[in-house]
């Protein structure tokens, strides 16, 4: 057969052949590269109790910046407060609730978290509600305002097979992180001499200052802080035995029913042995933690930023992360998710309720008390 020259070439059956190879090679690479990958998996819900300060301040920040929980709602005293989160975060105004409609949110199938950021008198009440709504929760700290209003919420939490989580921010916290390191693989020995002091002066009178809301004075506020960083210290354990003293009253018109300063000792199983104060009279935050083979020393020690630690080995390395709440968040939703407990636990809160009821007693008492855990 006299081929057209006008015509290209064919190829051999060996080159044809050589060709279809890499050409279905090539196929086969790019429906592999194009192929639909798995979407990443679905931000859960969370509502937010409470549009005060911290709200905004703090957690509508770091929801800008978390990875698995997303704003789907918000539960508030204020519907202008409530639009403007809406508006900020893109949820319907549906999903605006009330404190008396909040039991509302049962019907809605987009919020899988509550988290409880009211004053302190309203935790038990507002997670008992939420746990029958089928919700998970966070409370922010303290949990409540007695060991039997603890008791109460975890209950409820448990009954109704949700999970239950404290705001207990520093624990997500590099800094604190290492405190917990150190303590837990002794490197500087048994941390058996601790100190710490965490307040700040209050300027008027607010809610925190208030029995009926508060539950108590800055102990309630602040020196929880310091009651954590001394059983982080120790390894997570509890003290066995407090006592502790009230500060005199320098201002007597704003703190007419919840103390204005404490001291108090918590002394631990171990021989260890925690000297604290808390105030609302003066600027302060710092802890350190002493063994025989060394020291570790925050300061400032238990801001939303800026934290420092230092050990008798020098300056720590440690890099600060852009949000404490954000981390926080994001880990209890990954715990919803993984069906896992939170590092914070309402256990945990539980537990903190009962060394703070321990401290005010032996402040009343004047005594050395028994921690009942």
């Amino acid at each position: 057969m006299k081929m057209n020259p006008d015509l290209p070439a064919l190829p051999s059956r060996r080159t044809f052949l050589e060709q279809l190879a890499v050409g279905g090679a090539a196929a086969l690479t790019f429906a592999s590269r194009t192929r639909a990958q798995p979407a990443p998996p679905k931000k859960l819900g969370i509502a937010i109790v409470g549009l005060g300060g911290y709200a905004s301040g703090q957690l509508a920040p770091a929801l800008k910046l978390t990875q698995h929980v997303e704003v789907r709602g918000v539960v508030t005293g204020s519907p202008e407060k409530g639009k403007k989160w809406a508006q900020a975060f893109g949820f319907p105004e549906t999903s605006i609730y009330g404190y008396d409609t909040m039991h509302r949110i049962a019907d809605n199938p987009g919020i899988d978290i509550v988290y409880v950021v009211t004053p302190n008198a309203l935790h038990a009440q507002q997670v008992i509600i939420a746990a029958q709504a089928g919700k998970h929760v966070i409370s922010e700290k303290p949990f409540t305002t007695t060991v039997a209003d603890a008791e109460k919420a975890l209950a409820a939490c448990r009954a109704a097979k949700v999970k239950l989580s404290i705001g207990y921010r520093l624990h997500f916290d590099p800094f604190h992180q290492e405190l917990k390191r150190l303590a837990r693989e002794k490197d500087f020995g048994l941390l058996a001499k601790l100190t710490g002091a965490n307040g700040f002066r209050m300027g008027q009178k607010v809610w925190r200052a208030d029995y009926k809301l508060a539950g108590g004075g800055p102990l309630m506020d602040m020196g929880i802080y310091c009651v954590q960083a001394a059983c982080m210290a120790a390894d997570g354990a509890a003290p066995i035995v407090v006592t502790a003293r009230e500060h005199p009253k320098t201002r007597p018109e704003m703190f007419t029913d919840v103390e204005e300063g404490l001291d108090w000792t918590m002394e631990f199983a171990t021989g260890a042995k925690a000297e604290l104060m808390t105030s609302y009279g003066q600027n302060v935050g710092r802890f350190r933690a002493e063994g025989a083979g060394g020291w570790i020393n925050l300061d400032p020690a238990f801001g939303y930023r800026g934290i420092k630690l230092t050990t008798s080995r020098g300056p720590s390395a440690l890099a600060e992360l852009p949000s404490q709440q954000a981390l926080q968040m994001d880990d209890f939703a990954l715990c919803v998710r993984e069906g896992r407990e939170s590092r914070v636990s309402g256990e945990m809160g539980l537990r903190d309720m009962k060394i703070i009821e321990a401290i005010y007693d032996a402040a009343r008492t004047g005594r050395r008390t028994l921690v009942k855990i």
